[in-house]
């Protein structure tokens, strides 16, 4: 059974930094897009950043210039290092992966998320 499970997250203050660390497990083929979305309270939610397996990048543009995804193929390990964070990145960030299992097709998995506060 395939899994996300991220880690990272906590309480900083504006204008810290935060790396948040995603690890897919479990009976994998190939893990091809990876994502990082978030969900403030009240809100829906929005895209942060998605990498490809070869490394193509796209941001949100709130977070273009402060935020960096990458990942480790060799793990299937994905990471999000957010800089000059700001009180409005408050949310819960959940970790995505369409993921093809060893006995299935191409499925869209999602983590548990993890929680960042961010302080003024």
């Amino acid at each position: 059974q395939v899994q996300l499970v991220e880690s990272g997250g906590g309480l900083v203050q504006a204008g810290g930094s935060l790396r948040l660390s995603c690890a897919a497990s479990g009976s994998i083929f190939r893990v091809d897009i990876m994502g990082w979305y978030r969900q403030a309270p009240g809100k829906q939610r929005e895209l942060v950043a998605v990498i490809t397996s070869g490394g193509s990048t796209n941001y949100a543009d709130s977070v273009k210039g402060r935020f960096t995804i990458s990942r480790d193929n060799a793990k299937n390990t994905l990471y999000l290092q957010m800089n000059s964070l700001k009180p409005e990145d408050t949310a819960v960030y959940y970790c995505n992966a369409l993921i093809m299992p060893l006995s299935s097709g191409l499925q869209n998995y999602w983590g548990k998320g993890t929680l960042v506060t961010v302080s003024s």
